[in-house]
């Protein structure tokens, strides 16, 4: 099984994407293979299949990467083809050199693959002369240019929708998690179901995570992409969201830590206990609905109102259990101030 995973991806790529790599690639092909009949256009294939991107700012840092690698690379492997000849042992000799040739220029992982690769192919497949190190040259800038045009022409992508389901998922997550913890306050508890508690509202903070990585991948589809300005906004309002929401993590997940670690069946025999399960009932409902209010979710008809949690005013609680109310108040009251930031949006 680890073999299969190391292979395979939990999401599989949209069809449209292996369609635009298909179609750069085979353009690419034909194309330089027109301009440069006197070689097969490898060159320039790999570069257009390498270049088409899952969006136009990793596409366009591709071609760029590319671009230089093979530069550099054609370079190194004809100086070192006219100097030692086209012997076999020349082909490691490219491929090392190029390698510390990019070391020491600092360049990229990436770059510095292609640079090696690159110097390889050049020694492999063809003469080292300077007119065929031109060619590849000319030939990878086609083949990265189509791969590139062809990102842009076909349905430039954006990643908005994954951002958008992911912080979905975050809101759906939380709230679930706040309900959670209010009907636990009122049920008896054992350990192993304190324990599947604490587990669950810890989880939050990957799905808060995921949701921050959806956006700034959201945000790096936008860049150089013409159906950007249509986004911008709805990209800013779920960024606004999720940095809202994070508080309420912090203090959901503190709260049912306390929870777990102060619990004894009398708390539910404490007047506060109710008043504050109340209270995050609301929270969860406020939370389950802000993406609606917050405006990222439109066309679901009117938003559902606020529920808005309220500072508590309490009886004393017992003196065993003074120590958890009043750190859960603290907590209520700061989730309290992130949902009247959310209503305020």
């Amino acid at each position: 099984m680890s073999m299969f995973s190391a292979v395979r991806s939990a999401h599989r790529s949209s069809l449209l994407q292996v369609v635009k790599s298909a179609v750069a690639t085979v353009l690419a092909w034909f194309l330089a293979g027109w301009l440069i009949p006197a070689q097969p256009p490898v060159f320039a294939a790999i570069a257009a299949l390498l270049v088409v991107q899952p969006s136009l700012n990793q596409s366009f840092g591709k071609a760029v990467e590319r671009s230089v690698g093979v530069i550099v690379g054609v370079i190194v492997a004809s100086g070192l083809g006219i100097v030692l000849g086209g012997s076999t042992w020349v082909v490691a000799v490219a491929v090392v050199v190029a390698l510390l040739l990019a070391w020491a220029l600092r360049m990229t992982p990436g770059t510095g693959n292609q640079v090696a690769i690159s110097a390889l192919l050049v020694l492999a497949l063809g003469t080292a002369t300077p007119n065929y190190a031109f060619d590849r040259i000319v030939e990878t800038v086609i083949g990265a240019a189509i791969g590139f045009a062809i990102n842009v022409l076909i349905v430039p992508p954006l990643s908005v929708d994954p951002a958008r389901r992911a912080v979905r998922g975050l809101a759906d997550g939380l709230a679930a998690s706040l309900d959670r913890l209010a009907d636990a306050l009122q049920h008896e508890q054992d350990r192993t179901r304190l324990d599947e508690l604490l587990t669950q509202a810890r989880a939050t903070r990957d799905t808060r995570d995921a949701a921050a990585a959806a956006i700034a991948a959201a945000r790096d589809s936008l860049t150089l992409n013409p159906r950007a300005p249509r986004h911008r906004a709805e990209l800013a309002a779920l960024d606004r969201l999720v940095t809202t929401f994070t508080p309420i993590v912090t203090q959901s997940v503190g709260m049912t830590r306390a929870f777990t670690e102060r619990y004894d069946d009398g708390l539910l025999r404490e007047p506060a206990i109710g008043a504050i399960a109340e209270q995050l009932r609301r929270a969860a409902h406020d939370v389950r609905f802000a993406p609606d209010r917050g405006g990222v979710e439109p066309g679901h008809g009117r938003p559902e109102p606020a529920a808005l949690t309220a500072p508590l005013t309490v009886a004393t609680p017992a003196s065993d259990h003074w120590i958890l109310v009043g750190s859960m108040m603290v907590d209520l009251l700061r989730i309290h101030h992130a949902l009247v930031e959310i209503d305020g949006a």
